[in-house]
């Protein structure tokens, strides 16, 4: 499996965290990507997100948001998605880069979902145009988890 490295920025595009995964599929518009969680073990809603939990995370080049699917390390239970608001990502031969835009959607397990950091959003002071393509981006999100089965 190729190796990619992943890079996520800001909205002057300075890249503010990166991290390699390992290339499971891609197409046209989209790529899969697994990567294992390199932080200390996290409190985050109703789970702990540990040191080496498995993420399975989707970019994609026409869409405003990615999703990662979160695997637990010990049992391999899915524990949720965690969704990023973003610029439509680019995806290169080696590398995904993508525009965090603050908003994120949580979905648990169970498919409770949770929008996060509408503060976070408010603060980045976005034009018109691109808070439309904020929420649109929400909207698309919310509707694919209220599917009977929005495993990807």
């Amino acid at each position: 499996m190729p190796v990619m490295k992943i890079l996520k920025k800001n909205l002057a595009e300075e890249v503010t965290w990166q991290y390699e995964g390992a290339e499971l599929s891609r197409d046209e518009n989209s790529i899969t990507i697994e990567a294992l969680f390199n932080r200390e073990d996290l409190p985050f809603q109703e789970i702990v997100l540990k040191r080496n939990d498995r993420f399975v995370e989707t970019f994609y080049s026409d869409k405003w948001y990615n999703i990662f699917a979160i695997y637990d390390r010990d049992d391999g239970k899915l524990k949720g998605w965690y969704c990023n608001i973003t610029k439509p990502a680019i995806i290169e031969d080696d590398s995904v880069s993508y525009v965090d835009l603050a908003l994120d959607l949580w979905v648990s397990a169970d498919g409770k979902q949770t929008v996060l950091d509408e503060d976070e959003l408010e603060e980045l002071k976005l034009g018109e145009a691109l808070k439309e393509n904020v929420y649109a981006g929400l909207r698309e999100l919310q509707a694919f988890f209220n599917q009977k089965n929005p495993l990807p």
